[in-house]
């Protein structure tokens, strides 16, 4: 290849480049829709990121990622709230077949359990399927006392969901305890019922994390009053919105990681692990009027009580407190041959005190996330595959 053609083909490759990248992020970023375009015009104080992956499905059953990023950075800190769901559940199973393999407890995710000290009844089932169906933190702060943070944060390390901090429970007064609650599992075998003791364990206390934004604001509310003073996020969960996106990608394409990298658990509960996280709130018993289709359907759905189209699937888990939307799915529609993952994160705190609940989730923060949504639906739609 002569010097002249040589240029005009790295020309091309560029021209191509620059032109696939107008159809991912940088399009939405520019559009004048009146529900997104002040969001990006002030990015950095609405501390937006978004992820956005194209896949691709080859004849030979290969599956290719195409990404494109928006403002994301490992080390700007958003406070994850419930998306920090989605990885507890997943491990939560991995480890009922991990200690079924050992031989040490023969449990599986629908056996009774209770914690000792207490008599309600639970299962390991009900608490995933009330983590994703209406994002229960009773439910997840079940999940997590089985777990203990050691063994959370060890296991998505292995998995390379790193760096990550998953610290403490949710919405309750000794979040950060270090010692977990033993649980009494109720094990039938041959008609007779057995109980068996999990015995808690303890855990290393959390380490303040050293990332920029960690405080926030100009003020917070504590025990009614005002305190002057930046928000302290500093021994609070720290999940980055990269990690949120590559998690999501190895729970519903495993086969595309290494096997180090996958999910360890059975076939069935890996299936009731994605139903679970497609499910909408009426599917799973609860009243659509106090909870409709859309309740943590924030992508697409979120600023509608209209009942989600049968057709679309949207695999997902939402964050929502202290004036952070968090959001990471991956959303299909194979009657149109569409699939695609998002993850999105804002901040809309506009007095910027914190635990005030005064934040504009339904008037800006939801209706961007329903917007963008759609506009990437649009873009997938069009997109030739």
């Amino acid at each position: 290849m002569d010097m002249k053609k040589h240029f005009l083909f790295l020309f091309s490759l560029v021209f191509l480049s620059c032109q696939t990248q107008k159809i991912g992020l940088e399009k939405v970023s520019k559009s004048k829709n009146d529900l997104l375009k002040p969001v990006f015009d002030n990015a950095e104080k609405y501390e937006l990121q978004i992820l956005y992956t194209q896949i691709n499905r080859k004849p030979n059953g290969r599956i290719k990622f195409k990404d494109f990023e928006y403002r994301v950075d490992n080390k700007a800190y958003f406070y994850p709230a419930s998306s920090v769901k989605l990885p507890i559940a997943a491990l939560a199973l991995e480890k009922i077949k991990e200690l079924r393999s050992s031989g040490k407890i023969g449990i599986i995710r629908n056996t009774p359990y209770y914690f000792e000290g207490d008599s309600v009844k639970h299962s390991i089932s009900h608490d995933i399927e009330a983590v994703f169906a209406v994002s229960d933190n009773e439910a997840f702060n079940r999940l997590f006392e089985f777990l203990g943070q050691d063994y959370i944060n060890n296991k998505l390390e292995q998995k390379g969901i790193n760096p990550v901090s998953i610290s403490h429970r949710l919405s309750v007064g000794d979040a950060l305890k270090t010692e977990t609650i033993p649980m009494i599992f109720e094990i039938s075998e041959n008609s007779d019922s057995t109980d068996f003791r999990w015995p808690g364990t303890q855990n290393l206390s959390s380490i303040p994390l050293n990332v920029k934004g960690v405080h926030k604001g100009i003020g917070y509310i504590q025990n009614d009053t005002l305190i002057d003073e930046a928000f302290d996020f500093s021994l609070k969960n720290y999940f980055p919105l990269r990690l949120q996106h590559q998690l999501m990608k190895q729970l519903i394409f495993p086969n595309n990681f290494p096997e180090n990298k996958r999910f360890d658990m059975d076939n069935e509960d890996r299936k009731f692990l994605l139903n679970a996280m497609k499910q909408l709130p009426r599917e799973a018993g609860y009243d659509h009027k106090e909870y409709p289709d859309s309740y943590v359907k924030f992508f697409l759905y979120g600023d509608t009580k209209n009942a989600i189209p049968n057709e679309m699937k949207i695999y997902n888990k939402i964050g929502e407190a202290y004036g952070t939307l968090t959001e990471t799915a991956y959303i299909t529609n194979a009657s149109k041959d569409v699939e695609f993952f998002l993850s999105a994160t804002v901040l809309v705190n506009k007095n910027e005190i914190f635990n005030d609940n005064i934040y504009e989730y339904d008037s800006i923060g939801i209706p961007f996330f329903a917007t963008l949504g759609r506009e990437i639906y649009e873009l997938e739609l069009k997109r030739k595959k």
